[in-house]
């Protein structure tokens, strides 16, 4: 049975904005180890447009940012939305029962499934195995919150430094 795993990078005040972390090379070795090794993504419309970004080529990009590119294109996705028509290479939309598409999922996997979205882990939270909050040295002051609905009691199981400013703090449900 897999498990489910709910994690992304957040200010000290708790706040998630793709554009406001910047990783350093070993934070983002680690992300594209996570993607290779990861089961299944289930992703929120507004998360999967952002990572989108990935799915065309771009000669510019150095070997790390295409081995990301490749583990992400080769890694299947679902998404969540009542609003798009469509996804790209290696996905399938979901625009009703996502909690029923997760319990399956997990059932028939194994391995780590990553949810992907503030709103759709909210949606989620009965299910969610694992939190994962990567900690930057940034306040935001205002934006979209890691916890965007129900704030579970957790506990602590590990943390660890990962390069050189962030540190990863990894919850169970209590």
């Amino acid at each position: 049975m897999a498990k489910l795993v709910y994690g992304l990078n957040q200010s000290l005040d708790g706040y998630v904005d793709h554009t406001a972390f910047d990783p350093d090379p070993v934070l983002f070795r680690h992300f594209i180890d996570q993607v290779r090794s990861t089961a299944a993504t289930v992703y929120g419309r507004r998360m999967y447009e952002v990572m989108r970004y990935w799915d065309d080529e771009d000669p510019a990009w150095d070997a790390e940012l295409r081995a990301f590119a490749e583990a992400w294109r080769a890694q299947h996705k679902w998404v969540a939305s009542r609003t798009l028509t469509s996804v790209g290479p290696n996905a399938t939309l979901v625009d009703h029962d996502i909690e029923g598409l997760v319990r399956r999922l997990k059932a028939e996997r194994d391995g780590e499934i990553e949810v992907c979205g503030p709103d759709l882990a909210a949606s989620l939270t009965g299910l969610v195995d694992e939190y994962r909050l990567y900690l930057h040295p940034v306040v935001l002051g205002a934006g979209k919150p890691f916890f965007a609905g129900p704030r579970p009691p957790l506990r602590l199981t590990a943390s660890e430094r990962i390069g050189e400013t962030v540190i990863r703090l990894t919850y169970v449900p209590a």
